[in-house]
């Protein structure tokens, strides 16, 4: 093992940190922490003998670092370190944690030029709407709420639809009740918000001045709107009922879709709440995600910013729309970034990237030069892709080519004669090359991460990952061929 004591003029005296790593990362890992000095703690960077940093697994650790070499108060691993943290804290007597994915993003973990990312409060209830409850059977029900719940939903909204019969309304609202979940029904027709009451809905939407009466008939709770679209002194004088009847209600002045009264519905919002400081207030944000062509990502950061600013209380959200599936899970996002930022009474930056769907503010971490200075350590076969600027850099102990076209890189990779080898490399360029062109982080054998946009896979990292399908193609390779890497350093990139 090589260790590299971090250079520093004197570092604060304070915690002693040791840094593991491998060899093509060290370089990178002493330069950061450089940079990053003074630090209120004092850092060592040790090398544990492995390639790849990210390939670290706690089983290797333990049978690598001796307990009398570690002389730290913390021990920090890479963020993609696979085992059991814990039980190696206990064989070492030091707390063990990982550390970011990726080496440039060490400032951030340790707080520096960051903000709190702590997002486990917020002030804003989603309710998820079901638009088409009537025409589907309570188990499509069940499975659409279920879905919305995981994705951040506080009350499941069942919508009914003009002149259309929903004969098994109360069913579908006695069956989320038995889950556990918070319904309202959402209707127009006081029939139809009587006999969902009646059955156990916890909300209304919606009442107007003149239906106010359906509020002393039932407990559940109403959310008031206009009269008439855009008739913001009905709905004050509607809230003002309720207030002086002691019952509880949300006011929604309704935001209109855009060129059909988009400003001046934002404004009434701003009015209302002028003169209503203290009732609680919902929007319905479906108007702006699902009839605009824009990702609703980005349009729901921007309205929860306003929610945010004017205490909005609760949110109505839909995903009818194939470009809003997500818009659920976006809006329990968005709410928990705003009321941390506003909390800290800060721009909401650097508290989570995944409204960033698209492009990232930090894609490519490492500069051409400081990719050409790991190629040049390598001494095996095996390619690694990194992305800078520049474009696509791809390289393995007989040089490196540069590119953003994976077809051009094709002819110098000389792996024609292997078939899982050659369709390894090409996943990995075409995922190297999207997140090129989109400005998004690219990391070796991991998925693109598109943040909102997608689903994520939960990842054990107390699980060894196992050996991909074109691993089992590498090793028919003729000898000559064969990865000289050690059966603690292999991955699946040949």
């Amino acid at each position: 093992m090589a260790e590299q004591q971090v250079r520093s003029g004197g570092p604060i005296p304070g915690e002693r940190i040791l840094f593991l790593t491998g060899h093509l990362a060290w370089k990178s890992l002493q330069r950061v922490l450089d940079d990053m000095q003074p630090l209120p703690f004092e850092p060592r960077v040790l090398d544990i003998g492995i390639n790849v940093a990210g390939l670290m697994t706690a089983d290797l650790i333990r049978r690598r670092l001796p307990v009398d070499q570690v002389q730290a108060d913390r021990i920090v691993v890479p963020g993609r370190c696979r085992g059991d943290l814990d039980a190696l804290a206990q064989h070492y007597g030091v707390p063990v944690q990982r550390g970011p994915d990726e080496v440039k993003d060490l400032p951030m973990h340790f707080g520096r030029k960051a903000k709190k990312r702590v997002l486990d409060r917020h002030d804003v209830l989603i309710f998820a709407e079901i638009v088409d409850a009537p025409q589907v059977d309570v188990d499509a029900v069940l499975a659409t709420a279920r879905r919305y719940r995981r994705d951040g939903a506080d009350v499941i909204d069942i919508g009914c639809l003009p002149d259309t019969d929903f004969p098994h309304m109360e069913d579908c609202i006695r069956a989320l009740k038995a889950e556990g979940f918070q319904v309202s029904i959402d209707s127009l027709n006081t029939d139809d918000l009587l006999r969902g009451a009646r059955a156990g809905a916890d909300y209304l939407l919606s009442l107007k001045k003149s239906t106010l009466w359906v509020a002393d008939e039932v407990d559940a709770i109403p959310v008031l709107i206009p009269d008439t679209p855009g008739d913001l002194d009905s709905l004050r004088e509607a809230a003002d009922i309720m207030t002086e009847r002691g019952l509880p209600f949300y006011a929604d002045p309704i935001i209109e879709p855009i060129h059909f009264g988009f400003t001046a519905s934002i404004v009434r919002y701003h009015e209302l709440r002028r003169t209503h400081p203290d009732i609680p207030i919902m929007m319905g944000v479906g108007n702006l995600t699902e009839l605009t062509d824009a990702d609703t990502s980005g349009i729901n950061a921007l309205l929860f910013g306003i929610i945010s600013e004017l205490r909005v209380g609760a949110v109505l959200a839909t995903e009818v729309s194939p470009h809003a599936r997500r818009a659920v899970k976006e809006a329990d996002i968005a709410r928990r970034v705003m009321f941390a930022a506003r909390e800290d009474n800060a721009l909401p930056r650097d508290y989570s990237g995944e409204l960033m769907t698209t492009h990232q503010r930090r894609p490519f971490p490492d500069t051409p030069q400081e990719i050409a200075d790991i190629a040049a350590t390598v001494r095996d076969p095996n390619f690694r892709i990194q992305l800078s600027e520049q474009g696509v850099h791809i390289y393995n102990r007989d040089g490196m080519q540069v590119g953003t076209d994976p077809f051009a890189l094709y002819p110098g990779l000389n792996v024609a004669d292997d078939g899982a080898h050659a369709f390894y490399l090409g996943v990995e360029l075409a995922r190297a090359q999207i997140a090129w062109q989109l400005g998004r982080r690219y990391a070796q054998d991991e998925e693109l991460d598109w943040g909102a946009a997608v689903e994520k896979k939960t990842q054990d990292l107390m699980a060894h990952c196992a050996p991909g399908t074109t691993l089992q193609r590498k090793a028919k390779r003729r000898p000559a061929e064969a990865d000289p890497a050690p059966p603690d350093d292999t991955q699946d990139q040949a």
